[in-house]
Order: C-alpha cells, then structure tokens, then sequence
C-alpha cells in the first residue's frame, strides 16, 4: 500500500466518525516556545491550554514535523527520521481514552490489515484505566500488554506545555530485527517492537517550575508515524526503502555511484542525505531560510551535514538541488506548495551548498592541522576552543566536528566548547532586551474573550466609531475604571483601530466621551480576536461598560495605507525584474517608511534598483484600483493569490488586488487607488542574511521631502563649488581628478623618502650569515606599516640583502616587517614564522606572506630585542642551509 493510500485512509477514517479534517500547519509553529514544529499537536496547543475556543471538538491532519534531538541516530537506525508525515486524530474535550484506543486498534487492525496477534500494547504504569480497556474492551491478551515508566510513556512536547500518560501501539516485526537479549519484550530499544501509534491522554499542564496542573477539559492528542505504518505494510525494513524516501535514497546512490547495501558506512552516508535532502526542501519551502540563529541554524546544519555526506559518498560537483526535485517529484502531489516554490528552494540549496562547500575545504585543513599538532604531542582530545573556532568562525555544525573528530581517532572537549558557547549566549543576552506578557495576563485576555468574545473590527470602513468599553487592565491586571495620568489597555466592543498585525504598525488616536479624554498609543492583538488599545489618561475617568467615540488619528493611518499598498507593488516590480523567486520574508509598514525584506541571492544592481522603482512609480501614476474581499483559503489559492512564507492562514482569507498586476492574502489597510500613493522613491537596500534583501522606502510627503532635502543639498555644493547646478557632475569629476593626482604625487614622493632611507638616511645594523648573506635590521622614527613595507622593500634590493627586518613605534604600538629575498625563501626561511616568534616577544603576533610579513604588539620596549631575535633565527636558518 503506497503512502498517499496510507494517509488518504487515515484521515477519511477519522472523518467519518466526525472528526475535522485540518490542513498541516507550518513547520514554523505559531508558538515562541518552539523553533519548528515537532508533532501533530503544536497547532493546537491554544485548544489543550484553554486559551482560545475551538470550532470543532474533534480533529484530524496529517502533519509535516521536523525534530533534530537524534540527529546523530539518523541513518544508524532503521527508524531515526528528521522530518516525518505524523497522522493524528484529535478531541477537545470531546471524547477520550475509550474511543482512543478503540478506534486506534479498529484502524490498524480492521483497514490496515495488520495481524492483531502481532501487536503489543504498552499503558503509563499507573494508567489502570487504558490497562483495562486494552485488555476487557479491546481483547489485548494480558502477555502483550506492558506497563512502562514515565520516560516511556508520559509524553510531552518539552519542559512546559500540556502533557499526560500515554500508551504506545508497537507491531513486532520479528526476531531477525531484535537485539538477541534474553530480556528483549516491547519497550525495548531495538528495532523488533516497532513503536506506531502514541495516544496521548492529555490531562495536564507543566509550568516553568515543573508543577503539573489539570487542563481545563480531558483531551486526546495521537500521533501515528506514516513512514514507520508504510514500511510495515510495504514490507519494507526500514523507513528508507518505503515509497517516499527510496526514491530519493537511490538517487543519492547514482550520484554518488555507489550501490545501496554494499558497505555500512555508505548506506550510513546515502540515509542522512536522503531524510536530510526532504527536511531541507520542507523547512524552505515554509519559509525557513538559512542562518546562524534558531530555526535558520537548524537548516544550515541539516545543509552542511547533507553536504559533508556527499562528500563521503565521492559527489563532488553541486547535488543537493538535485535531490530537492526528487523530493518534489514525490511528494508535490500530497504537499503541492512543494512544485509552487520548488525553484526557489532549489535556489536557496545551492547557494548554501556552494557557500558551505568552499568552507567545508578550509575547515578541514584547520581540523587535520590542529590533529596532526595535538597527535605529535601525544593527546586524543580535541581543545574546545578549536571546537569553538570550527563552529562560529567557519560554520561547522558541532555533530560534523564530533564525527569528523572520531573518524581520526579523537574526542572533543565539548565541556570547554559549551563554555565556550554560553559566553558568547550571554554577550548576546546582554545586548537584548527581552519582552513577553506574563502567565497571568495572558489568563485575563483569555477570560475577556470567553466572556465578551473578540472585538469586531471596523476600520476597513472607518476611522471612527462608537463602541463600548467591556474590560479594562493595568499593569497586568483587570481593573474597573482608570483615572488621569495612568496608562491602561482598554478592550472595546468593536473598533476602527488596527492592531499591529501582518508588518503593519498599530493605529494610534484617541478615545473619548463627555467624561473623559484618553491617548491611543499604540494598538495590538495580544490574543486571537482581540484588540488590546494602549492608553494614557489624559482627563477624566473610563470606566467599562461606558460607551466612547472611537476615533483613529486619519493622517497617520493614510500614510500607512500608502506605505502598505507600495509594498504590494514593490513586491510585483521585484519578480518582474529578478524573478518569481523573489518572495516577501517580512516587512515593516509604518507612517514614515515601509520596508520591505524578500528572498534573493545578491545585492540588486544599479540598474536593477532604477528598473523596480521605475515600475513602480509607473503603477501609482496609472491610478489602478485597489480591492479588497474575503474568500475561501482554496479559492485564494486557485487564483494564485500570493501568501507569506510561513504564515498560518485560516480557512476564509482577505485577498488585496491591485488591479490585475498584484493578488496578495493580506489584512492590512490600503488606499483606494494606487494614485493616492503620490510618489514612491528607494532609499536603501542591502542584505540581511544569507539570501535576504531588504528594501526600503518612501511615499507621499515623505518621498516628496527626501527629495526637497536632496535638491537643497545639491543646490549648496554647487553653490560652494561656484557653479551652475547643472553643471556640478562635470566640476566635482575635475576636483576628483585633481585630488587622484595629488593623491599620486604624494605616493611618488613617499616611494622616494623611503628609497633614500633605505639607501642611507637610516642607520642599518648589518650582519652576515655563514654563506656571505647580508642581514639587515634597524629601528625607524614613527612610520605606518605602509611605510615600513616600503622602506624594507627597498633596504632588500639597494643593499642585496637577504634578510631585512624593521622595526618602529606608531600610535603608541610596536610595528616590524620582516623581507626575505627569493633564496632567503628557498633555503627554508618564512617571513610569517619569523615575525610570529618577534611578536609573541613584543606581547602581540603577526602575519603575511612567506617572503614579506608584518608583525607587532603592546611592549615597544623590547624592539631591539625582537631585531635580534629575527636576526638570530635567519642566521641560523641560513646557516643551517650551508652546514
């Protein structure tokens, strides 16, 4: 039974006993507690805490997850996946462990077709109530039922959040695939008890400080792996040869030409290229792009340790783009957003792939240098600190350095590496400033919506309405009245503010009546469906339940529409002139500017900058319309609307158009016509991580002003240059050219006062080596290292020296450089190593090439002695040569 069979049974199974079919979510999950999403759940987890109500009680979906906690075990074992389809089936209060585990037996047994004297049961050790379902409603004979602790069946999503006993379904695939242990039973490690089915009891919910506190309502969360149910019903013994993955493994094997099941080290290399190859092309394809922190470092470090693989499998040449159309070829058809962005994940591999390829030869010459030093001196450990360098400086993940580590026969000293790592962490801690509603705030927002439901919104109307005050908090607190001077977030029944949501910032205004007068700061969403008024008392007194006129400040929301229509339109220049791969990632739209980040390769050129502002300028002056409507998600999609990577969307979207060049999900406000705009100018751009662009700029009176203050600024350098404005581009080339040839003169003269200080204005101490050749070193009165480089070049050749070396003080500091003649170099001498012994001398370093290199450091007082130290070792280095 081929896996799209699978899951299409599955979820029609589930739907015909009243369950809501729920499309995946995002593996960027809508929750700040986790970088991806791990389990069927996570979209859910509002529902289990009780923080927002949902539509339906029951659910199911076929959820795409990515963990990386067992990365390492990827391509060990027959069962270890990074990303993997979970088919899950929900209740909120509705049913539990009954119908659970009932209909979990029903499904595998009855339309899976699996031998029911082949499955084990196991329950949480204290859960008699699923113990004695299994056995006296489901059948289970008692001797394939067992009780486990709680690290096996307790499950949880992390060190908070909900949780509960849980009970494991396993199949026993026989002994050929078990450990051989007398003791192996179900619950053991080995591959013969194949876990496939987890149904979560979730009842629970474990706060910071680990107390466990009972959920509102009882709720079941199960997770059914499809790969591990696929290759049982496929026959498959292991998750790479099923279906979906084999494709991909095998053209992993041709790439690399070699043949899956012939050597253990390279089925080992071919597994982890395969599931990495489909957690790459996943993560991207929901807008996860590659990058240092979070979420981005876990798909850099899926890339590099894909990449590493390849190399290990003999694939030289650029691959992974390869690998990600296999993974669309097969899996576009149940995930079809896959074959929408496939060349732009495609593009975002390769780059990665190209950028990490070049590090990856750079960094292991580093690692086989400090192995082969710590060999030589008798030690196996790997110092944290070349750990550390490995990883922050050149990007080596810190599972690729372990691995590369052991396969030359060491360890890592990963105590001192995350020592290492948690100073970096709180440098990093100290330069930001956390934000966040506390627990307890968060419990009130959730009783303002259970008790007066969500505010409805008018603005798309108005900029004024009346509405009625239903709640009101103060410094995280529920309160009945506010009086002048203090701040307050005021709850209204309806309101023509918009919350900051989408980019786009909140409206400000004010609320009023005839008994008092209050300040609209700011305005956000800090729940689903409910808008929070950021206030300041000015006169007066509001109270809830008093009726207000609500009135937004118009001039500051005009100048966002503007700012908010542009980026639609800078958006649609940008794929006209770069490309469909040219995706929004972000933006800001406030009153002042709008800015705008999207997915692209390298910086926009001159004239691609003047082509999309071209563009743009062109769609506002032809004054199209702007429609706004609300359709059906799939509708949206049908007519190509263009959503945002990663964003979660509900089942009814608005759709903005922009006449018949732009057709984008949106919420945000916008003008009515593009003409409203006025005028759009590009103030910036530049990158704001690996393939992201950012652009910014202005419209209305804010673009009008950039230019009035750029026409009064030209106007006063031509005035200062004493000509016409017209005429300043050919002026300021001449003062250009005038200060090129100064700048030359100055050069030239320089060359000549270093010429004849090398031939007689300085003092030199002269030397000869064992063979006749002359060593010359001296100290110099405050010269740049320019200066020094100069003057030594110039010492080597006018007195046929083979050595040179000079030293001086410059800004408080000792500087030195060290010459070597071309024989100098040949008989073994290296500039780098000589300044590098002087400058450990002189309390610094140095570096450069081997016949010219600069050195230095913070103790001047010992220049003399660094000089004789270099001439000490070229001497007998020279020496040495001629023994």
């Amino acid at each position: 039974m081929k896996s799209d069979e699978i899951r299409a049974r599955f979820l029609e199974f589930f739907q015909s006993r009243g369950h809501r079919l729920v499309k995946s979510s995002s593996l960027i999950p809508d929750d700040p507690t986790l970088l991806v999403t791990n389990a069927g759940m996570v979209q859910f987890k509002p529902y289990f805490l009780g923080n927002v109500r949902p539509e339906f009680t029951r659910a199911t979906t076929c959820q795409k997850c990515v963990r990386t906690t067992d990365v390492e075990k990827v391509g060990h074992t027959a069962r270890h996946l990074t990303f993997f389809e979970m088919l899950g089936n929900f209740s909120f209060g509705d049913y539990y462990k009954k119908e659970a585990i009932s209909w979990g037996w029903e499904f595998l047994t009855s339309v899976m077709g699996l031998d029911p004297a082949r499955m084990y049961c196991s329950v949480f050790e204290e859960d008699d109530e699923a113990y004695e379902i299994w056995r006296d409603v489901v059948g289970v004979p008692e001797e394939r039922l067992v009780r486990l602790g709680a690290e096996d069946n307790f499950w949880d999503m992390g060190a908070t959040g909900p949780c509960g006993p849980c009970s494991e379904m396993l199949y026993d695939q026989g002994e050929e695939f078990g450990c051989g242990r007398p003791e192996c039973r179900a619950g053991c490690d080995c591959d013969r008890y194949l876990e496939l089915w987890n149904l979560v009891f979730m009842q629970y919910n474990r706060d910071e400080r680990g107390v466990l506190t009972q959920l509102p309502s009882k709720n079941i969360d199960t997770g059914l792996g499809l790969e591990r149910l696929a290759s049982v019903l496929q026959g498959a013994p292991n998750n790479f040869e099923t279906d979906t993955l084999a494709a991909v493994l095998n053209t992993a094997a041709d790439l690399g030409g070699v043949g899956y099941g012939r050597e253990e080290k390279s089925d080992v290399s071919l597994k982890i290229v395969a599931d990495h190859s489909r957690a790459v092309t996943f993560l991207i394809g929901d807008g996860v792009l590659p990058s240092n922190e979070d979420r981005g470092y876990i798909l850099r470090r899926l890339i590099r340790r894909a990449v590493r693989h390849g190399r290990l499998l003999g694939i030289e040449d650029i691959f992974l783009p390869r690998m990600v159309e296999v993974v669309v070829e097969t899996m576009g058809g149940a995930y079809p957003d896959l074959k929408q962005n496939s060349a732009f994940i495609t593009s975002i591999v390769r780059s990665e792939e190209e950028r990490f390829s070049q590090t990856l030869r750079g960094g292991l010459v580093y690692l086989e240098e400090a192995v082969t030093d710590l060999k030589d001196r008798g030690e196996d450990m790997l110092p944290g600190d070349v750990v550390f360098h490995l990883h922050d400086t050149l990007g080596f993940p810190l599972d690729i350095t372990r691995e590369l580590a052991r396969e030359r026969g060491m360890e890592i000293d990963e105590t001192e590496f995350q020592e290492l790592m948690e100073q970096q962490r709180e440098r990093a801690r100290a330069a930001r400033v956390e934000e966040g509603y506390t627990a307890q705030v968060q419990e009130i927002y959730a009783e303002i919506l259970d008790n007066y439901g969500g505010s409805r919104f008018t603005g798309y109307e108005t900029v004024s309405d009346k509405a009625k005050v239903v709640a009101l908090v103060k410094e995280g607190r529920a309160a009945a009245k506010a009086e002048p001077g203090e701040e307050v977030e005021v709850f209204l029944d309806r309101t023509p503010f918009y919350g900051e949501m989408g980019g786009q910032v909140g409206d400000t205004g004010r609320i009023s009546s005839t008994s008092c007068d209050v300040e609209v700061m700011d305005t956000t969403h800090p729940a689903q469906g409910l808008t929070s008024h950021h206030c300041r008392m000015i006169r007066g007194t509001l109270e809830v339940g008093q009726t207000v006129d609500a009135v937004v400040d118009a001039e500051r929301r005009n100048a966002i529409r503007r700012n908010h229509t542009a980026t639609h339109i800078i958006h649609w220049a940008l794929r006209q002139v770069l490309g469909d791969h040219a995706k929004q990632a972000g933006s800001l739209v406030d009153p002042r500017r709008l800015r705008f980040d999207f997915t692209h390769f390298q910086p926009l050129s001159t004239e691609e900058l003047a082509r999309v502002e071209e563009l743009a300028n062109r769609k506002v002056l032809e004054d199209l319309p702007v429609r706004a409507y609300v359709t059906t998600y799939e509708y949206a999609a049908s007519i190509n609307a263009v959503a945002l990577f990663g964003e979660k969307y509900e089942d009814y979207v608005r759709v903005v158009e922009v006449d018949e060049i732009s057709r984008e999900l949106c919420g945000g406000t916008h003008v009515g016509r593009t003409g409203e705009i006025g005028l759009l100018v590009l103030v910036g751009e530049g990158g704001i991580g690996a393939n992201m662009r950012r652009i910014e700029a202005l419209t209305g009176m804010g673009a009008y002003e950039f230019f009035r203050q750029r026409r009064e600024m030209t106007e006063n350098m031509a005035a200062a240059l004493k000509v016409e404005v017209n005429k300043l581009p050919e002026r300021v080339d001449r003062v250009l050219h005038r200060v090129k040839e100064l700048e030359s003169d100055l050069r030239r003269r320089g060359r000549e006062e270093m010429a004849s200080l090398a031939s007689g204005g300085i003092t030199w101490d002269e030397s000869t080596a064992a063979g006749g050749e002359k060593i010359l070193t001296a100290v110099a009165e405050d010269l740049d290292v320019q200066s020094l480089r100069e003057l030594a070049e110039h010492a080597l050749a006018a007195k046929a020296a083979g050595a040179v070396g000079i030293a001086t003080v410059h800004g408080g500091k000792a500087n030195m450089v060290v010459a070597l003649s071309g024989e100098a170099v040949k008989s073994g001498l290296n500039a780098v190593e000589l300044v590098r012994k002087a400058g450990r001398l002189l309390g610094g370093g140095g570096g450069g090439r081997a016949d010219m290199a600069v050195g230095g450091g913070s103790h001047p007082e010992r220049l003399r002695d660094a000089l004789a130290l270099v001439a000490d070792e070229v001497r007998s280095g020279l020496e040495g040569e001629h023994a």
